[in-house]
């Protein structure tokens, strides 16, 4: 018996192949033929993703780091077609070597081949096979999007500055609207202004978005990125399915027959600002620079989220909590304050509130609860109906004598611990009862906020600290002015 993974993708061209569901349906077929375990928590599905490059797929780099941890969680990969699991040879072998190394096969349901040294031939021919008709698919598929947009190339809506005046031809400029476009590449690329002083300065001057709102730093960005101003078209950009930005490599970019705003080369100019400054290879995710406080710190001004920015100093990051709407040219208060000055004034705040005996809660929020809570308590249910699935799975396994008793003594036992787990955690979450004393109401807040006060003086992640700290405090403000913070609960 084999625990196997299911490794499903449907390409962004591909119009004959199975569906993912129908590939999902045929492969669990396959899987419970040959007596080969395979859990929900190892179905990886990919849709309308380029399988050009195996590190573009997120999904296929789950999978495989999930390979890499011992004990190996599964003995075999399916998939429908070779194809699915890698696009060339070069990175086939390289990611089927490392799984050879840690005991996986990758099988191909659909394209049986024989073991031993004749059958990794087939295989191989099998893939050059594959890789050369996706070769001349590619470029079939790349000529024919061409031809289609450069026919009808202008039946979408163009971008602030232009004006469709007849249907699939060239738009018109738009005066009013290319003086703004003009301004956003002269400071960028010329004066060097940054994204945020650029959206205040046209907010400041009337100038609105094509949607008649405000600008903020994306919609700045967004017109920074588009070559149509300097007189090109681009196509293919987008992923139909997903919405998300494909490779550069797959984009479409040819010369528009419609009037440029700007030159290509400030458009250039703009890019290399852009992709320099905001694109530096090796960045560290912007997960990385989140504070344990982010999304509960409050401007007093306008309400907005402050948010948190890492700045570093003699060799230390350091944070800082900026106003959100001070950054989009929407507040204008320049409300500002340290993380070291937040941290001990919030944590004191708590401290105090489960430990004095006089506190009387009178900024406790009632009955409503925060969205994150109700959030995770969704999670956490759905996490519960998964082991309900796991201790299913589990029996189903000893009484069809794939586990022995042992083991499915040591399965159970894990799964008990992992409910209770969850079930205690879920309770935390709960909202207290409205027909409680005040008393009781006290004692219960106390409890809760120690419980959360622990957790924010513990080695626990970031992340932890956030969720756990939002499950009891709704906001926080800060008043420069009188320099105070101010916590409201959650009842």
């Amino acid at each position: 018996m084999k625990n196997g993974a299911l490794y499903i993708r449907v390409s962004t061209h591909m119009q004959d192949e199975l569906s993912p569901d129908a590939q999902k349906r045929l492969l669990l077929d396959y899987a419970k033929a040959n007596h080969i375990i395979v859990s929900e928590d190892y179905i990886f599905e990919e849709k309308g993703i380029s399988g050009k490059k195996a590190d573009k797929r997120p999904q296929f780099q789950q999978m495989i780091a999930l390979a890499k941890t011992k004990p190996t969680p599964f003995d075999i990969i399916l998939v429908w077609k070779f194809s699915r699991f890698a696009r060339n040879q070069e990175e086939s072998i390289v990611y089927k070597s490392l799984l050879k190394k840690q005991g996986i096969e990758v099988l191909s349901v659909s394209e049986p081949v024989a073991e031993g040294p004749f059958g990794s031939l087939i295989e191989r021919i099998i893939e050059w096979m594959d890789e050369y008709y996706s070769i001349r698919l590619s470029g079939e598929v790349m000529r024919g999007m061409t031809e289609k947009a450069l026919r009808g190339g202008y039946q979408a809506s163009p971008p602030l500055g232009y004006r469709m005046e007849i249907p699939k031809k060239p738009p018109v400029i738009v005066p009013e609207e290319a003086a703004a476009i003009r301004y956003i590449f002269d400071a960028y690329a010329n004066q060097n202004k940054g994204i945020f002083e650029i959206a205040r300065a046209l907010n400041e001057m009337g100038y609105e978005t094509q949607r008649h709102k405000p600008f903020e730093r994306r919609s700045v960005e967004y017109i920074l990125q588009n070559p149509m101003y300097c007189g090109l078209l681009r196509w293919n950009r987008h992923c139909n399915e997903t919405n998300e930005i494909k490779d550069e490599s797959e984009w479409i970019i040819r010369k528009g027959e419609h009037q440029a705003i700007i030159s290509e080369d400030l458009f250039n100019k703009a890019q290399e600002r852009y992709h320099t400054e905001y694109k530096p290879k090796g960045a560290r995710p912007s997960s990385t620079y989140k504070h344990w406080l982010s999304g509960l710190v409050k401007c007093p001004a306008c309400g907005r989220t402050m948010i948190a920015k890492a700045v570093k100093s003699s060799g230390k990051v350091l944070f800082y909590f900026t106003c959100y709407g001070y950054t989009k040219g929407k507040c204008a208060a320049k409300t500002s304050v340290a993380a070291t000055k937040l941290e001990p004034a919030v944590l004191s705040s708590i401290q105090d509130a489960f430990q004095t005996e006089t506190f009387s809660y009178s900024n406790i929020i009632s009955p409503r609860q925060p969205e994150s809570t109700s959030a995770e308590q969704k999670r956490i249910n759905d996490l519960i109906h998964r082991v309900t699935f796991k201790e299913q799975r589990a029996r189903d396994a000893y009484i069809n004598g794939i586990d022995t008793m042992e083991e499915y003594k040591k399965n159970k036992l894990r799964l008990q611990e992992e409910r209770q787990r969850l079930e205690e955690k879920l309770a935390l979450l709960s909202p207290i009862k409205p027909n409680l004393s005040p008393s009781e109401v006290k004692q219960l807040m106390q409890k809760r906020l120690k419980s959360v006060y622990d957790v924010l003086l513990s080695n626990a992640d970031i992340p932890k600290k956030n969720s756990t700290l939002k499950n009891v405090v709704e906001k926080i403000i800060y008043d420069k002015e009188t320099d105070t913070v101010k916590l409201y609960y959650y009842s």
